[in-house]
């Protein structure tokens, strides 16, 4: 009997459940999505490495969606709330003809489960459907092929879902019986008659934490650009309270400023049924101005995450500098026993087999520095960052003319020569090329432990003296052999493989860097070692990690921002459903009703998304400079690809909220 109330329930009050519905299948829909990844594997031709990375990112988005959980649990405990809220005189009614609480908390039981396991089969289907696109997606990012197309079915990732949301739910079952528990009959009777009182600030009072808060929220922005994306900087951690300060600020006095302004604005404020939206909107944003405070912060982290990830990535692998097909550099001091390449491959007996590396020596400079070289000739960002003290070295990188000769043999390129009197100036450093130019091309001659050297190089030189992660050479000189003013600071090995094509050369190389971790702990070997091949896919897998982290929390705050605005739109209907009666009463048409719905419910959604678009413009000129350390950022594709994602979640949620709302209205009575 229960099963079949409930069932009737469920089909009568269908558009009610809408909202919560679609909130639950998108949220199945996305964690069966993403925890999906590590079946992935099947399709893609991947090598042991990349792999191995695969492996880390399911394992780190196991952990994430703990997280995501519980965010999407207190979502789906709220959204039951708003049914709950609107069903009180129903279940009064139950009580009235002898239900007891016990049995209508069983119907509310079989309604939960019921509409469940709708939404979980519906959010499961959605998310197949989404999973194999993120094969693809997947594919792109490790830039692999796919052994063969098949539409995979994760029975592990069901698994985890069904059993996540399954708890989710058993909580949801607890809080409706305690719930149930605590209403009195009166309270459950009489709910359809109480609405919320309309409540309007003081608008001087208003007006000057509106104001204090824009100013708050203008200093977060100014510090957060001055220190830019570093965490151990006070001005960063200063932007961070304040922005949240200066949002909560904004969103308490904005609805008694902005009802200020129009009020005085008579034309506006009389005009047709502009009284009532603006004291509504009024009312509604003063009591949830907390609610929308963490919206917007979660808009804007949402719009920065999804903006800046796809060009993250592209920025830090263009940023790669891998001249060698394999690459390693020993730190040498006056502790290490070892100071060349050619020592330690002896000491291991490691036979090349016809391979030809080269080994050559790195130095360093003292009394002479990057700062004191290029400050006069700096320009642009890098400048700004040698006047605040963002830059600052000790020494200058130095190799001779022979060892660099060496270098522009693998690169398969004539050798150079300078005279006693002279030195090049190499440089790969994206944000310190402009500057490096201006210095080459202006500089007559530079001071070097007492001597004048010319610079001989007219053009700017590119290079590398090693494979590296990013482009970290901002400065190095090529001196004279004879230089002799100089400390030894490292030594380099580098080679390029007889068939790069030839996995067998890929795979003696790792096994040789594997073996370098045992000698580590014999020899004491401070080393960094690495083929072309493990750091591009050692990029692809902390770009794919930091992608998928960014793209998972991004559409669960996303969903989360957009669902809990429409819930409380909705329960605003309900609530102001007597209002609305009295405005047919005098005279208003339902075209005009309709218009004020919309017109409420569009700034309701506007104000929390327009504020994270102003504070995401400054958080990804933030993230842009910091990505430009790397190669040039383009986020055009992920704009676009952020707008898209906005208006379907978003822009759905705001119709489906303007639907139900007009529901509400045109069938109260």
């Amino acid at each position: 009997m229960y099963s079949k109330i409930a069932i009737n329930n469920v089909k009568k009050r269908f558009k009610d459940y809408t909202i919560y519905f679609l909130t639950i299948a998108f949220a199945v829909c996305i964690f069966y999505s993403f925890n999906s990844i590590e079946s992935q594997k099947a399709l893609l031709d991947m090598n042991k490495n990349q792999a191995e990375y695969m492996s880390l990112v399911t394992t780190l988005i196991s952990y994430v969606s703990v997280f995501v959980s519980f965010i999407l649990g207190g979502l789906i405990l709220y959204a039951n709330n708003f049914l709950i809220k609107k069903r009180k005189k129903e279940l009064g009614i139950y009580m009235t003809l002898g239900m007891s609480k016990r049995k209508i908390s069983k119907i509310l039981l079989s309604e939960t489960l019921i509409v469940g396991v709708l939404s979980l089969i519906a959010g499961l289907l959605l998310g197949l459907v989404v999973s194999q696109g993120l094969s693809l997606f997947t594919a792109k990012l490790f830039d692999v092929g796919m052994t063969e197309f098949k539409f995979i079915i994760s029975s592990s990732a069901i698994l985890k879902t069904v059993l996540y949301f399954a708890l989710i739910f058993g909580v949801l079952m607890i809080f409706n019986t305690r719930i149930i528990a605590k209403y009195k009959l009166i309270d459950m009777l009489t709910a359809a008659r109480k609405s919320e009182d309309i409540k309007i600030k003081n608008p001087i009072i208003s007006s000057i934490i509106f104001i204090s808060g824009i100013i708050i929220l203008g200093t977060a922005y100014y510090l957060v650009t001055k220190s830019g994306l570093n965490p151990d900087k006070l001005g960063f951690k200063l932007s961070i309270v304040f922005g949240i300060i200066g949002t909560a600020g904004f969103f308490y006095g904005i609805a008694g400023f902005l009802l200020g302004v129009i009020q005085r604005s008579k034309n506006i404020y009389l005009k047709k049924l502009n009284i009532f939206v603006t004291r509504q909107i009024s009312s509604k944003v003063n009591t949830n101005f907390v609610s929308m405070t963490v919206i917007s912060l979660m808009l804007f982290i949402t719009i920065v995450l999804l903006s800046t990830g796809l060009s993250f990535k592209s920025a830090l692998e263009k940023g790669i500098v891998v001249p060698f097909d394999a690459s390693v550099k020993l730190f040498t001091d006056e502790e290490n026993k070892y100071k060349s390449m050619e020592d330690v491959f002896k000491a291991i007996n490691y036979d090349f087999n016809g391979k030809e590396p080269i080994f050559i020596n790195g130095y360093i400079i003292d009394g002479i520095d990057a700062n004191m070289i290029l400050k006069d000739y700096a320009v642009g960002e890098f400048k700004k960052s040698l006047d605040n003290g963002k830059h600052r070295w000790e020494y200058i990188d130095a190799i001779k003319i022979s060892d660099y000769n060496k270098i522009r043999s693998l690169y398969g390129e004539e050798p150079l020569s300078i005279n006693d009197n002279e030195i090049l100036v190499t440089s790969n450093f994206t944000e310190a090329k402009d500057s490096v130019k201006n210095f080459i091309k202006n500089s007559p001659q530079v001071s070097i432990a007492g001597k004048e050297y010319k610079v001989a190089n007219k053009e700017y030189l590119n290079e590398a003296v090693y494979n590296s992660e990013l482009a970290d050479n901002v400065l190095t000189i090529i001196v004279p052999d004879d230089f002799k003013d100089m400390t030894l600071n490292a030594a380099y090995m580098n080679m390029n493989y007889k068939n790069p094509n030839d996995p067998d050369e890929e795979e003696d190389m790792n096994s040789l860097f594997d073996s370098f971790r045992r000698y580590d702990e014999i020899y004491d070997l401070p080393m960094i070692r690495a083929t072309k091949s493990q750091i591009y896919e050692a990029s692809k897998g902390l770009t794919t990690m930091i992608l998928y982290i960014g793209l998972y929390l991004g559409v669960v705050f996303l969903i989360s921002s957009a669902a809990v605005l429409a819930l409380q739109q909705l329960s605003e209907a309900s609530d102001s459903s007597d209002r609305y009666k009295a405005l047919k009463k005098i005279g208003a048409t339902e075209k005009m009703i309709n218009k004020t719905i919309f017109t409420q419910t569009a700034i309701y959604f506007a104000m929390p998304l327009i504020l994270a678009i102003v504070s995401s413009i400054v958080g990804i000129s933030v993230v842009n400079k910091f990505i430009a350390l790397y190669g040039k950022p383009n986020i055009g594709p992920t704009a676009l690809l952020t707008l898209g994602i906005l208006v379907i979640v978003y822009g759905g949620y705001f119709y489906v909220t303007y639907a139900g709302y007009k529901s509400i209205v045109k069938n109260s009575k």
